[in-house]
């Protein structure tokens, strides 16, 4: 008998909830370890040791108030759901848009077949969902996690128990960035403890600065690099897997690395390192709530 894999789509959403537990405990071994046995006892013994557990301290709570913020708001921000109905909006409904999001869409009547997309929509990037039985607009997917069609979205995160989507991908960039330049700073802050542990001296090493330590060092850098590549060529995680390996073609979204980061921060440069948006660049730019996306001039989709 064939397995249905959406079957487990209640148990992967509790375990969702499950690893922000897990999360939480992370975090607050690493406080302990860095902060409670190591660098807390540092602040009393005078001189040079209690400048550099100060510095530290400093450091490491900026960073955890901002792992933190970061993290919560990629939990509990919905990443973007279509709305029911959803139509590519006329040319003169859109406003004062910015003409960087100007798309040309038009208005078409469905026809009766809903297992296709309409012709007039296929070369708009228009798809159609046939779980949720509607339109979707460009690079919004359905995830069978969230059992709806999410916005951009980039992938089901079970560490945040979230999609990451158009409204809290930029939050998730942040929760990576933060979290990996604090892994950065414990691995550094712990660098004497591992040197210790690698030349057979004794050392005096509880279970939490080990845990620490390793977590430090297992950092998500990596994964923040990826992304730093991905949203620089303007592609999600989906797009990025799916991408057409024919020689020379070009990604219809790519507006250069400026327009496309801005697609994703704002254009707000002085918020780009903190979870929001100026209200201005969510007036003006579509792009942000995950609706319209400009193309590339004179795109063409054969080279």
């Amino acid at each position: 008998m064939a397995w249905n894999v959406f079957k487990f789509c209640t148990a992967l959403r509790a375990f969702g909830s499950i690893m922000i537990v897990f999360f939480l405990g992370l975090v607050g071994v690493t406080y302990y370890a860095a902060v409670v046995a190591y660098y807390g006892p540092h602040l009393f013994r005078g001189g040079f040791d209690t400048l550099i557990a100060v510095a530290f301290l400093f450091l490491f709570h900026l960073l955890l108030v901002m792992v933190l913020w970061t993290y919560a708001t990629v939990v509990l921000t919905d990443p973007g759901g279509v709305p029911l109905n959803w139509r590519p909006l006329r040319e003169e409904e859109k406003g004062d848009a910015d003409p960087l999001v100007g798309l040309g869409y038009g208005i078409a009547k469905i026809g009766t077949n809903q297992s296709a997309v309409p012709g007039d929509f296929k070369n708009l990037d228009i798809g159609f969902c046939l779980k949720c039985n509607r339109l979707k607009p460009p690079r919004a997917h359905h995830c069978s996690i969230c059992n709806r069609c999410i916005l951009k979205m980039d992938h089901h995160c079970g560490w945040v128990a979230n999609c990451v989507g158009a409204l809290n991908y930029k939050s998730f960039l942040l929760f990576l960035f933060y979290t990996s330049l604090a892994a950065i700073l414990v691995c550094l802050a712990l660098l004497r403890v591992f040197m210790e542990i690698f030349n057979d001296d004794e050392v005096d090493l509880t279970p939490g600065k080990l845990a620490a330590t390793f977590i430090a060092f297992v950092s998500v850098l990596g994964f923040l690099i990826m992304h730093i590549t991905l949203v620089g060529a303007n592609r999600t995680t989906i797009e990025f897997q799916a991408k057409d390996k024919k020689t020379g073609l070009t990604w219809r979204y790519d507006l250069g690395w400026k327009k496309n980061y801005e697609q994703v921060f704002g254009t707000e440069k002085k918020l780009w390192l903190i979870p929001v948006y100026s209200k201005d660049d969510i007036r003006r730019m579509p792009a942000l709530q995950g609706f319209e996306y400009p193309t590339r001039p004179n795109w063409d989709p054969q080279h």
